[in-house]
């Protein structure tokens, strides 16, 4: 049973940094794409960014690009979210994701969830 759990939201004001772990177990980590989704309030569950399992391809949301990156140590069966430059509208619950086969920015592909871990940004 593949589960992963997330680590690493908090309070921080507008402009500030946070960097977002997720640790797999029970899996072969390196065979999964990742990703992260978020969730604001009264809000569908978001796509954030996604990465590839041996080659680290990325893809990210346009909102996004620039202030935050995705990467994976296969070594240590994690994934990270760097978030830069964070504004009000990053306020949300962020989950990480795992699923095989082919990458998707659906969430309904993905076939693993953590319990999610809530970024709150004040302006």
């Amino acid at each position: 049973q593949v589960q992963l759990v997330e680590s690493g939201g908090g309070l921080v004001q507008a402009g500030d940094s946070l960097r977002l772990s997720c640790a797999a177990s029970g899996c072969t980590f390196s065979s999964y794409f990742m990703a992260w989704f978020r969730q604001a309030p009264g809000k569908e569950r978001e796509f954030v960014a996604r990465i590839s399992g041996l080659r680290a391809v990325t893809l990210y949301v346009e909102s996004v690009k620039g202030r935050f990156t995705i990467s994976r140590d296969n070594a240590k069966n994690t994934v990270y979210l760097q978030m830069n430059s964070l504004k009000p509208e990053d306020t949300a619950v962020y989950y990480c994701a795992a699923k095989s086969g082919f990458g998707s920015s659906d969430p309904t592909q993905y076939d693993y969830w953590g319990q999610g871990t809530q970024v709150t940004v004040s302006s």
